[in-house]
Formats: structure tokens, C-alpha cells, sequence
């Protein structure tokens, strides 16, 4: 069965428009922020890592809305990872918003990321950090 984070956000009224919605680009802002939590909830030095000079570079992201969201709602930000090649992971997100006890589903998203070494001639690597490929293949199953 395939693991999957979940990360807990409440809309503040600087993510909305002068409508009162969640401005769009702040669901692609979320799922960089899933992302760091999973990592640093998940992977023991990943401020270790970061401090030796490795570094993650969003490669593509993409969100399709379902359902708006307005200012102070709950949403929860589900991730899954759905691949892992060499030092690139690809993760798929799922927003949901608590409404009268019934989840409902506001948007989806994927989000490609790649691991690189920035003590490395342009940050090259074929490899993760031995702590990060072990999470990722505990997300993977």
C-alpha cells in the first residue's frame, strides 16, 4: 500500500484574491511546503544535508482545481511519491477541504524535483543522499 504524508494548512486571507478565493498560485506554493515538511519530518539530517551543499530544483509542477477555497478554511495537502529515478522523485498531491465532516477534493497536483550537489561542477549527481533514498523507498512501498 502506498504511503502517503499529509500536511495541515489554514488559508490566511494574503492567499486569497479581491474575491475572496484562494489565489491559484498559492496551491503551487503548498506543495513545495509539503514537500519540505515531508523531508524534514521524514529524513533525520536533512538540515545536515543541506548545510553539505545538497539542494532540491523543482523540474516541472503542475495543479488542476476542482473546488474553490476561501480564507480560513482547512485544507490537507496529501502526497504521494510515484517515482524515483537517480536523483529525481516525482510526487502527486491531493488538497482536501474538511466541509460538515465530509472530505471533499479541491485540487490535484504533481510536482518533479531533482537532488543535486552543489559541491559538484553544476550540481550533477546521479545519486541521493543515503537518508533520503531510504524514505523515499519506504513512501514508494
Amino acid at each position: 500500500m502506498l504511503k502517503v504524508y499529509e500536511y495541515q494548512h489554514t488559508v490566511t486571507f494574503e492567499e486569497t484574491n479581491l474575491i475572496g478565493n484562494v489565489y491559484y498560485t498559492n496551491f503551487l506554493k503548498w506543495q513545495g511546503m509539503c514537500r519540505e515538511h515531508f523531508l524534514r519530518d521524514n529524513v533525520d539530517d536533512f538540515l545536515s544535508l543541506l548545510d553539505q551543499g545538497w539542494g532540491i530544483v523543482t523540474t516541472h509542477c503542475s495543479c488542476q482545481y476542482v473546488l474553490e477555497l476561501f480564507a480560513f478554511e482547512e485544507v490537507v495537502i496529501r502526497m504521494s511519491l510515484r517515482d524515483q529515478i537517480s536523483n529525481r522523485m516525482v510526487m502527486d498531491f491531493e488538497y482536501w477541504r474538511n466541509n460538515d465532516n465530509q472530505a471533499e477534493l479541491v485540487a490535484t497536483g504533481e510536482q518533479g524535483v531533482a537532488f543535486i550537489d552543489t559541491t559538484k561542477e553544476h550540481g550533477k549527481t546521479n545519486a541521493l543522499p543515503k537518508s533520503v533514498a531510504k524514505v523515499i523507498k519506504a513512501y514508494l512501498g
